[in-house]
């Protein structure tokens, strides 16, 4: 990135410099005059590569940070990150207990550190909380218990994980089979517990978070 821009200023400087000697050369300008602006140019560009050279540290900064970040979730919660077009998602381990759709303990941890990261990184993004449930039960009851499970989710992320409610949307996918953790497991106990389940998506937009997301994947 940094070698692109560099050739863009020099090509930028040499064509500036090109246009004032050749007018000098013919007549059309003073030598004082064009010294005059050279100087000036001269000024410009020099605060513009450094106001360019902090642009790209900071970003770069940020690149590394979230990188950081990210690992971090990876490595002590067990997250995995799967990057789409214009989407990063997360399956959490937040799973819930059979037919309940209230948040265990254990669970809030990985939401509150989510959170932050949408916060830090990811402000003006849309998130989806997509709610999930094993195959006991019918498939109505089934998409309104996993329309529940990613409400609890939306409601904890919003009052402790300081994030706007009007940027989170819940969608239940219930038992849909092709996204069972492990088909066909099912019931009470541990069994059903890998498919009773949240995921989350974060739909990000911006050129700069584009750039961050793409500098860690």
């Amino acid at each position: 990135m940094r070698s692109h821009r560099t050739m863009v200023q020099k090509a930028s400087r040499g064509v500036a410099v090109a246009v004032l000697v050749l007018l000098a050369g013919c007549g059309y300008a003073k030598r004082s005059d064009v010294e005059s602006q050279l100087a000036q140019l001269r000024q410009e560009m020099q605060s513009g590569d450094e106001a360019v050279s902090t642009r790209v540290d900071q970003l770069e900064g940020r690149m590394d940070a979230l990188e950081r970040d990210l690992q971090a979730l990876r490595s002590e919660f067990n997250v995995k990150i799967e990057r789409l077009e214009g989407l990063l998602a997360f399956d959490v381990p937040v799973n819930f207990d059979f037919d309940k759709a209230d948040l265990r303990e254990a669970d809030k941890p990985v939401l509150e550190r989510f959170a932050a990261i949408v916060r830090d990184y990811y402000p003006n993004a849309v998130i989806t909380v997509e709610g999930f449930t094993d195959p006991a039960g019918s498939r109505a009851y089934n998409e309104k218990l996993g329309k529940a499970r990613a409400e609890t989710v939306k409601s904890y992320l919003t009052s402790v994980g300081g994030l706007p409610a009007d940027r989170i949307r819940t969608v239940s996918y219930g038992e849909t089979p092709e996204r069972l953790v492990v088909p066909g497991a099912q019931g009470p106990g541990a069994a059903g517990l890998p498919n009773r389940r949240v995921s989350l998506v974060i739909d990000y937009t911006g050129p700069e978070v584009q750039r961050l997301t793409s500098a860690t994947n």
